[in-house]
């Protein structure tokens, strides 16, 4: 017998433990298990090497998940030994049934030994699995309920029994895993609406604030109910006539929080921003406008949704028409109105402005260029630093160097091209340097 190694791991006699390796080398480059040898590889043999032959195999395919056991031979051997040969699978990442999706449930081999796997180790094999659709793309969190979802669907008089999950896009067809799309839709949904009222049309003196979370759903209900608070009644009269005119169209409101919900970038885990003041209302969602596509574009009605079975969803509810017409409504709903829609992009961003429509004076105007630059790839580790610097404003080298676990060099590479491309800005030099959303 070799020595343990990379691909080589001993076991004296079988216990849960060898399901860790079984995982790790499934992860990784594949590997062999023996069953009845030592540390040092010799042989001690099983005393039922039949009975421990059957119990390996049903734990095997009771244990692990996905399922694994197409990429698992056991044999036995003429020494009383089981050898179990693990190839490379191909739906990372496998991970403990009872542990689930993460660190705690996954493992991959380093070295001799079988070690847990980062979150970001998690994400990046999902991702070559599943591809880097998000919406399609299994969910590390497996322990989810859909309360919420199950009430909108009854509310609007569609089926939402589990047979009907696979073709939503909620999990797939053979492990039943659930996939992002049913992370968005579930009641454990960690992406969040914030909305802000401010008493200054420079947005900087709080009125009051909330934050909406739970299933995509329940988002929608009370976000939509608070802004329907935030959206007041201004009158006026005609001789006798007593005439009441809201602030905004409700419709506008409507469309204008669906498309926020139905389009942003769920890679990003910032939230949706909604800022409302005297004189408009800021519809602000991670994620630019998709490549090819200009304001001009999206007025006219095309529409590429980022996350097409969430948009299908939406549609199957009947909670919008079609793709394409939410936008090109609300410009409608202010025709003939003094002040005008506005759509504001970046790279990263998607802004809809409506205007007050009884503010006497045009506070929101059509924006007098066109962002024209190409579109922007955004790599991993781009979408990590963009992230970081949204929840904390900069960030130095070194915590450029420790959140992407890189070195120097790499990090001064990195930021370098992010630079190039006006994702950030450079301020100070030396030790002094930081890194800002530009």
């Amino acid at each position: 017998m070799k020595y343990e190694s990379e691909s080589i791991e001993y076991k004296v006699k079988l216990n849960d433990g060898i399901y860790k390796e079984i995982i790790a080398f499934a992860n990784t480059d594949g590997g062999i298990v023996y069953v009845g040898v030592d540390d040092k590889g010799e042989v001690i043999g099983l005393e039922d090497v039949d009975e421990v032959y059957t119990k390996v195999t049903n734990g095997i395919r009771d244990a692990v998940r996905p399922d694994v056991t197409m990429f698992v031979r056991c044999t036995l051997r003429s020494d009383d030994t089981i050898e179990i040969n693990v190839q490379e699978g191909s739906s990372k990442p496998y991970y403990l049934k009872s542990k689930g999706m993460k660190p705690s449930g996954v493992f991959v081999r380093q070295g001799a030994s079988s070690v847990q796997a980062s979150p970001d180790r998690i994400r990046m094999m999902i991702k070559d699995s599943d591809g880097d659709v998000f919406e399609e793309m299994r969910s590390v969190d497996q322990d989810l309920t859909f309360s919420a979802a199950a009430s909108a669907f009854k509310k609007y008089g569609v089926d939402f029994s589990e047979n009907k999950y696979p073709a939503l896009g909620i999990n797939n067809y053979s492990d039943k895993e659930y996939t992002n799309l049913a992370l968005i839709l579930s009641d454990q949904c960690p992406y969040t609406v914030k909305i802000a009222v401010f008493d200054d049309e420079n947005n900087t003196i709080f009125k009051d604030a909330k934050e909406f979370g739970g299933s995509i759903f329940t988002q929608l209900e009370q976000a939509y109910s608070y802004l329907k608070l935030c959206n007041h009644i201004e009158s006026t009269f005609e001789d006798l006539k007593r005439i009441e005119k809201r602030d905004y169209p409700s419709e506008a409101l409507r469309e204008g929080l669906i498309n926020a919900l139905i389009h942003r970038d769920y890679g990003f885990s910032g939230s949706i921003i909604i800022n409302v003041n005297s004189s408009r209302i800021e519809f602000i969602s991670i994620g630019g406008l998709m490549a090819g596509l200009s304001t001009e574009d999206i007025k006219s009605g095309i529409s590429q949704p980022r996350n097409r079975k969430l948009a299908e969803v939406f549609h199957r509810l009947k909670l919008v028409e079609s793709y394409g017409t939410g936008i090109r409504r609300i410009y409608s709903l202010y025709d003939g109105k003094i002040s005008k829609p506005a759509i504001i992009t970046t790279p990263n961003t998607f802004k809809l402005v409506l205007p007050n429509m009884n503010v006497g004076k045009s506070f929101v105007k059509e924006p007098t260029f066109t962002y024209s630059a190409a579109p922007v790839r955004i790599t991993e580790q781009m979408r990590k630093v963009v992230d970081y610097l949204r929840h904390h404003g900069e960030m130095t080298g070194e915590e450029l160097q420790e959140l992407l676990h890189v070195k120097q060099t790499r990090a001064y590479v990195l930021a370098k091209e992010m630079r190039d491309k006006g994702i950030i800005e450079v301020i100070g030099r030396g030790p002094d340097r930081k890194y800002r959303l530009k």
